[in-house]
Order: C-alpha cells, then structure tokens, then sequence
C-alpha cells in the first residue's frame, strides 16, 4: 500500500509540474526571444547536466551494451519522439486540438498494455478512463480560447498536426508499457542520465543553428525563472517522479494522472484571474479523479489468475 501511494504521489507531482508547465512556457515564449524547439532544446540539455551532477552523488551502475541500446529505444520514445512530434504538431495544429488529443494517452496505455503485458481490460478500467476522459475535456471545452483556436485552424497541415500529437501520445504510452519492468534495473538517474543524453544527441543536429540565432541577452528576469523552472522543475523533476510511478504503477494507472494536467491549468487560469470556477469544472474535478479510481481499483493481470486459479479449485 505504502509502496502503490509512493507511486500515486509521484505521477500526481509530475502532471501537476508539467500542468503548470503549459501556461508558463507560453508566457515565456510569447516574449518572441525563445521558440518552442530552443525550450525542447533547454528542457533536453539542462535535464541531461542536472542528471550527470546528480549521478556523482551516487554509487557507480555499470550498463551493459545491450542495456544502453534499450535506454536508447527508451529516449527516442519517451523524449525525442514524444516531445518533438507534439512541438511540431500543436505548430502545425492548434493548442485546443493538441489539449483534446492529448486525452487519448490513457487509452493508448490500457489497449498496449493488453497487447505486450496481456493486463485485462476490465469495465472498471474502461469506465475509469472514460469518466477521466469527460472530465479532462469538459475542462478543455469550456475554455473559449480553445474553441476559438480550433475553428481557427484548418487545412490539410492542421490534420497532419493532429496526426503528429497523436503520435506523440502514442510514443509515450508505449514508452510506459515497453520500460515498465526494465526501470527497475537500474536508479532512476541512472536511466534517466543516459536518456537524456542520448536524447541530447539525437536532437542538438537539428536545432544548433536555432540556438545560437538565439538573442540570449533580451530575455528578462521572468523569462529566465520561467525557463528555470522548466528545465529544473517540469523536466529533471518530474521525469524522476515518472520513473518512480512507473516502478510502483501499472502502465493504464500511471497514464490516468495525464488527466490532471488540463486540471491543473484551468486551477493556474482561475488563479490569475483568467477564468472562473463553475459547477462544470467541479464536476471535471470529480469525474478526473473518480476515473483515477476506477483504474486503480480494477483488477491486474496477477489478481484476475489468481481470482481464475481459486475458481478452479473449486
């Protein structure tokens, strides 16, 4: 129990951090100083020194050639591709439909997680994900910005937009089901040292030209907090809080708390005064939260062979 709320704690800490992370590098980037690919760019590198320090203050994992080629599989999944596909797709798409699609995660997660892991997928988990799903778009919905972007937002480059933030939840699902049992090879720096510099390696070819055409001096003061915050906070800590989840979670609970993230925004938007708390958005809350419930409470693939074999006994 103890080890499962260690998990629950972390995947709730690292959607709330990467929830505020959306209104906070937008604030960032509308000073027009830093693109989208140059934060993707700061995210990768600030994560992958932070990580490096940290594995100093730990005792030395030697990692095999064939474990470094799946911590390799692992980055090109759970970084390059997911973070990538989603920055070029909400550019070509918009940010409503890239929030809407983005409610597809969990439900990627429980159909891998059937095919790779056989879990069962039980009504509990359906209704779980359904109700979760309800609640993160009546969040969505009922912001008039996002309506707006998304009628704003046309073409064949806006579905092919979609098409990549679909990708991009689909590469980190995958990411969650494939790594679930290989993360408790090795400490979470570890894994995450090596993801992050391979991560590094893979994107630095393409985005170089981008950060030194980069007027660093114009950035103020807020700029910089922001971008620290998302390196050091929304990036270095809460990848760690996931590697955490993920050792203690089933791949289908973990990628429930995806649904608190709109949440955490619209709290972010009430907050600053750009929005308001109404009956809707406290009925989101519940349905987000009674969807977390559900899945948690659904049978594994342990407990429904065990349930079977005291049957048939029987």
């Amino acid at each position: 129990m103890q080890t499962s709320l260690k998990g629950h704690l972390s995947m709730l800490g690292a959607n709330c951090m990467w929830g505020l992370m959306s209104p906070i590098s937008k604030i960032v980037m509308m000073a027009g100083v830093v693109s989208p690919l140059v934060v993707t760019d700061l995210r990768i590198a600030g994560a992958m020194i932070l990580f490096w320090i940290a594995s100093f203050f730990q005792k030395p994992e030697h990692v095999g050639h064939k474990d470094l080629a799946r911590l390799f599989g692992a980055a090109l999944l759970g970084i390059v591709l997911n973070q990538g596909c989603f920055i070029f797709g909400v550019s070509l798409s918009s940010p409503g439909d890239a929030s809407i699609i983005t409610t597809s995660m969990p439900l990627w997660a429980m159909l891998l997680a059937a095919v790779i892991l056989k879990e069962p997928i039980t009504g509990k988990k359906v209704l779980g994900i359904a109700a979760g799903a309800s609640g993160a778009l009546m969040l969505i919905m009922g912001s008039g910005s996002h309506i707006k972007n998304v009628a704003s937002t046309g073409g064949d480059y806006a579905v092919w937009g979609d098409l990549l933030v679909l990708t991009a939840q689909f590469c980190y699902a995958l990411y969650i089901v494939v790594y679930k049992d290989f993360v408790n090879k090795y400490s979470l720096v570890t894994i995450m040292k090596w993801m992050f510099t391979y991560a590094f390696i893979c994107v630095i070819p393409f985005s170089a030209g981008n950060l030194m055409q980069t007027a660093w001096g114009e950035l103020h003061g807020s700029e910089i907090a922001g971008l620290l915050f998302i390196v050091v906070c929304a990036t270095f800590l809460s990848y760690m809080l996931i590697v955490v989840g993920q050792k203690n979670l089933r791949p289908t609970v973990a990628g429930m708390y995806n649904y608190v993230q709109p949440l955490v925004a619209c709290i972010v938007a009430v907050i600053w005064g750009l929005d308001s708390f109404n009956w809707i958005k406290a009925v989101a809350v519940v349905l987000i939260f009674g969807g977390v419930y559900l899945v948690t409470a659904s049978k594994s693939r342990q407990e429904v062979a065990h349930y079977e074999a005291e049957h048939a006994e029987k």
